[in-house]
């Protein structure tokens, strides 16, 4: 324990005065006032010395206690950012080794990115056909490779699937996924499992002007929720800001297929259901059948059944007096099994011009949903005794709820001999007909 300064000054005086009264009896002329200023001078002397020494520790002290406070609202901070789940700071040999690995599957395909073609707009997006032609180019690698094109699935995914079936036995470990960008740039995605939580290392390469790849960031952050279906599909939802530190909803939901289609069931989704979704008309997300035709979209269908027909992407143009009847109807009667007079009276037909009204979708004709983006995905086939098929479809959704069946549906579909085909009915299964927004018509008379 430190002795007090004083307790050091004390005990000089007093074997100051036992010395001086001894030396004093010897020295001649040595009076009580001399003897005074003697005792003074050292008195000072010592406190100077004491002073001088107190006043250095006191500011090593007060420098030490600033810098434990340092440490400590350091420390109270890195804590409240660990809860938040986000944000999370990353070993430095874990994030050199994102960096570079991304930056290596970058330049690996550095030369399919060069000749490809990226469209006029000032952000590149390249098609699916050069995208599916990096993931088969990293295919080789032996690295897990997923991608942006709808119904494509992983390549090299047994070790996900390992991976993800061993951590819902509670086993420690972790996978690294590559995802292909349509801008071309690729994710080099680490999850690891502690036994416990979850945990995502994201490191997102990008191209820069002069065709050489960047990584833009790399994100460290815990996995609130997850779940790997049976379908195959990994649900996961990440630690994102939360009001009120945001004034918006900030959407971590994520999900990615893993376990692959069959080729059947892709080649269905994409030409029953990919062309129809979920929002601007109620084909799939509404119970009917031949004798139940009355509640369908018409005026919002025609559209679909439009690009579906001739296979093309773009907005229609505006049809300020409405569509001609006979290309309305025809097209209708193309895909569905209803008269002329059906649609005249079912859907909102103008007399007076002999037109069907449309709107394009809109802020003013439109609310959207969540359950709108979602993705329908043919899971099972079933040919019937009277010549129809019968598809088992779900709604995929990666937005918010993070499921990879909202609804799961049965639509019955009859084809003809010239490969041409029409709806016939949905069927959706269960009470999930309750767990969706109710279908918003764009135009009513």
């Amino acid at each position: 324990m430190d002795i007090p300064t004083w307790l050091y000054v004390w005990t000089a005086v007093i074997v100051l005065i036992k010395f001086i009264n001894i030396i004093s009896g010897y020295v001649m002329g040595l009076n009580r006032i001399s003897i005074l200023l003697i005792i003074a001078l050292l008195i000072g002397c010592l406190m100077c010395a004491c002073g001088k020494k107190d006043s250095e520790a006191y500011i090593e002290n007060i420098e030490e206690i600033s810098s434990i406070e340092d440490i400590c609202s350091d420390e109270k901070e890195a804590a409240e950012q660990w809860a938040k789940g986000y944000d999370l700071s990353l070993d430095e040999q874990e994030e050199k080794e994102s960096e570079n690995d991304c930056s290596t599957m970058m330049e690996f395909i550095r030369g399919i990115y060069e000749q490809s073609y990226k469209g006029k707009a000032s952000n590149v997006v390249l098609n699916d056909e050069t995208v599916l032609k990096i993931q088969n180019k990293l295919k080789g690698t032996g690295w897990p490779i997923s991608t942006t094109v709808i119904y494509s699935d992983m390549e090299n995914y047994k070790g996900v699937d390992n991976f993800l079936t061993e951590c819902m036995e509670g086993k420690k470990g972790s996978v690294v996924v590559y995802y292909v960008h349509y801008d071309g740039g690729i994710s080099r995605m680490k999850f690891i499992f502690d036994g416990t939580d979850m945990y995502l290392v994201n490191a997102r390469g990008i191209w820069n002007d002069d065709n050489k790849p960047g990584i833009s960031s790399i994100s460290y952050t815990r996995i609130k929720e997850w779940k790997y279906t049976d379908k195959g599909w990994f649900c996961y939802e990440l630690c994102v800001p939360e009001p009120p530190e945001v004034s918006e909803i900030v959407d971590g939901s994520c999900l990615i297929r893993v376990k692959p289609m069959t080729e059947e069931q892709r080649e269905a989704s994409e030409r029953y259901v990919l062309g129809l979704g979920y929002q601007g008309n109620n084909l799939l997300c509404s119970n009917w059948d031949t004798d139940h035709m009355d509640q369908l979209d018409y005026n919002g269908m025609y559209e679909y059944l439009y690009r579906m027909k001739y296979q093309q992407k773009s907005d229609l143009p505006d049809f300020p007096n409405g569509i001609p009847k006979e290309e309305f109807e025809s097209q209708i009667m193309e895909y569905l099994p209803v008269t002329k007079e059906q649609i005249r009276k079912y859907a909102v037909f103008d007399k007076e011009n002999q037109t069907y009204l449309w709107a394009r979708l809109g802020c003013g004709s439109y609310t959207p949903t969540f359950f709108g983006t979602s993705l329908p995905e043919v899971v099972d086939i079933k040919e019937n005794e009277d010549g129809t098929v019968t598809l088992t479809v779900e709604a995929v959704c990666d937005m918010v709820i993070c499921d990879d069946a909202v609804i799961t549906h049965e639509l019955t579909i009859k084809s003809a001999e010239d490969g041409s085909f029409q709806y016939l009915g949905n069927k959706i299964l269960g009470d999930g007909i309750k767990h969706i927004p109710d279908y918003q018509y764009r135009i009513r008379e």
